[in-house]
């Protein structure tokens, strides 16, 4: 079914005369809308992250980055056509990095990341949410993107979408600099569009992306990611940056243990 007719599904019974007052679909409406929706249960890493451990490594024999990311989302998936400003920006972002501390995943790597992501569909939107707490709303309801001068950056954007059969499409806006909340992220400028075209094969969720922004690349930015299921989980657990890495001497991460009471 595709996305016009799903909303009609849902929305037609709600139509009313001019100056009335808006209704609530009717809950049979509502089932029946749910009923064309697909359903992508589980907790979802990018393929290459699968299996990662408390050091920040994925195991030994995962899929290799350039057949499962086939160009990726992130910074050091160097596949983007980057202009000047865009190299600047990269060349600014390697420089100081060392030195930084992540605040989370954020969009558009929460997408492609050891961070699983969990998806909600409903007929009105779509909920994606990681454990950092970083949550994307995709309204599927209808409604377009508001004006840009109602719209500030966010970490996440502002996302409205459509169902093309099984196929969720997204158009995102309004991003602020993702490398600015987590340094894995691509710098790109808060004026950067993206597109995205995610469904089921088999048991992976495939997601296109096309990505243009006038301020950091020369053209658009293709990329190609998979999603898989992590078994390890079997619930979503919220965590934060307290907790944070404190040493990699020669390449060993350890955890600052608690103060004794």
């Amino acid at each position: 079914m595709t996305g016009g007719s799903l909303a009609g599904m849902l929305f037609a019974a709600v139509a009313l005369p001019s100056g009335s007052a808006a209704q609530e679909p009717t809950p049979q409406a509502r089932v029946e809308a749910f009923a064309q929706l697909p359903y992508w249960p589980g907790y979802w890493v990018g393929e290459t992250a699968a299996g990662t451990t408390i050091s920040g490594m994925a195991q030994p024999g995962g899929a290799p980055r350039e057949a499962s990311a086939e160009g990726g989302i992130a910074m050091w998936d160097n596949k983007a056509p980057w202009n000047d400003e865009g190299r600047r920006r990269i060349a600014e972002v390697m420089r100081a990095q060392a030195a930084r501390k992540g605040l989370g995943w954020g969009f558009p790597l929460m997408m492609n990341s050891s961070t699983p992501v969990q998806f909600l569909i409903t007929p009105e939107e779509v909920i994606i949410v990681n454990a950092y707490k970083e949550t994307r709303h995709i309204y599927t309801d209808g409604r377009d993107h508001p004006p840009t001068d109602d719209l500030w950056p966010t970490v996440t954007g502002n996302s409205i979408g459509h169902w093309e059969g099984d196929t969720l499409v997204i158009d995102t806006i309004m991003v602020s600099d993702p490398n600015a909340f987590f340094q894995g992220n691509a710098p790109l400028s808060e004026e950067a569009h993206y597109r995205e075209r995610i469904r089921l094969d088999g048991d992976k969720l495939i997601a296109e992306w096309t990505i243009e922004d006038p301020v950091t690349l020369s053209g658009p930015w293709h990329a190609r990611v998979r999603l898989v299921r992590e078994p390890g989980f079997d619930r979503m657990i919220e965590v934060n940056w307290d907790n944070d890495r404190t040493g990699n001497e020669g390449n060993v991460n350890t955890i600052e243990p608690p103060e004794e009471e």
